[in-house]
């Protein structure tokens, strides 16, 4: 297996390397879509991030890495072998990183029924495809722009429910499906459908480092990686042992991380300042900024928070105009979020106050 180029020594893209790390926390934001133009180290860091993730448990001989501790996402061999003995035997293994082509079929993403063994035998069988693979690893796809629609509306489907579920002539087969899914594409080459674009979670377009000495530094660290990838890996290893670790803690503790009422109103007051159309925008941002939080070791989201997260929610979902300006930085999110929050957010004292009018006064004796 050739070597991996460390994650921790890629050279800037922060905004990247930011959305895979938040989808690494959270698997259910929803994927990321990276777009941009040739050698900007977009498939490096999808690798790059498979390979440092925490290893996982999963049930020892399941053809799709059901989780042990989650019963009810089990696949249906794990349900039925459960009804057989009192506790499945448990191991571990590498996070999976699943590279698909762009000449998928859809068959070859969700998987097949042999129907004709389970009308001659009786017998269910079920031959795995990509979606089973890549169960609670990584999915990447090169050129998403250039794959068949009906395949890519399959894999966000199962992004965005965590289950693949195949069905032939009355015979069903489910299975968890719960990944990382990583899309690149070059613009130059065409645009992804306004309705697909709208359903990866995050995105974001990155250009090459205009940066003299970061460009050095890039030639430098693929010169000595080229020249001794062990040793190369093992100077960063100590910065990847640590980013793993964080990532690990960080998906114990992102189902704990709270928001109030305070928060939901700037979100929304957000995406409708903004004119985003639905409200998948409003969702993202509000699990991408539980995400951070958690990464940042905290329970609570705050403005920060849900700038970062807006940042990579919207671009790909915000109408513009020519003249508009191509992006908006966290900072300006940020102000936009506090400018909204004094105008139509109300403080904690006086959602307690309209609380109390709400309620019926006491009589007096």
């Amino acid at each position: 297996m050739p070597a991996i180029y460390p994650f921790t020594a890629i050279v800037g893209q922060e905004r990247m390397k930011r959305a895979l790390i938040l989808n690494a926390v959270d698997t259910r934001i929803g994927g990321v879509l990276i777009r941009g133009e040739r050698g900007t180290a977009k498939s490096t860091a999808a690798r790059s991030l498979a390979a440092l993730l925490p290893r996982v448990k999963v049930v020892q001989e399941c053809r799709f890495g059901c989780d042990p501790d989650k019963p009810a996402t089990w696949c249906t061999e794990c349900k039925e072998r459960a009804s057989l003995t009192d506790k499945l035997p448990v191991t571990e293994r590498a996070t999976p990183f699943v590279n698909l082509p762009v000449s998928a079929t859809e068959d070859r993403v969700v998987g097949t029924l042999d129907i004709e063994q389970a009308i001659q035998k009786g017998e269910r069988h079920f031959e795995p495809g990509v979606l089973a693979s890549a169960n609670r690893g990584l999915l990447y796809i090169d050129e998403v722009n250039l794959l068949d629609d009906h395949v890519v509306d399959v894999l966000l489907d199962s992004a965005a429910m965590g289950v693949n579920t195949v069905e032939r002539e009355g015979i069903s087969f489910a299975h968890p499906a719960r990944f990382i899914l990583v899309g690149t594409m070059n613009p130059e080459e065409g645009e992804l459908r306004p309705q697909l674009l709208d359903r990866f979670a995050l995105s974001m377009d990155i250009v090459g480092i205009r940066d003299a000495r970061e460009r050095v530094m890039i030639m430098e660290r693929n010169l000595s990686f080229e020249r001794d990838a062990e040793a190369f890996r093992k100077q960063w290893l100590l910065k990847e042992q640590e980013l793993s670790k964080q990532i690990a803690r960080a998906r114990e503790l992102v189902d704990q991380v709270t928001h109030t009422s305070r928060d939901l109103l700037s979100i929304a007051a957000l995406t409708a300042s903004l004119n985003v159309d639905g409200h998948r925008a409003d969702l993202v941002i509000l699990k991408a900024a539980r995400a951070e939080a958690a990464f940042e070791g905290r329970t609570k989201i705050n403005d920060h928070d849900i700038a970062l997260a807006a940042e990579l929610a919207l671009p790909h979902r915000i109408k513009r105009t020519p003249f508009q300006q191509a992006e908006m930085t966290t900072e300006q999110l940020q102000e936009r979020i506090e400018q909204l929050a004094g105008q139509s957010v109300p403080s904690e004292t006086e959602e307690q106050s309209e609380s109390q009018q709400g309620q019926p006064e006491e009589k007096k004796t």
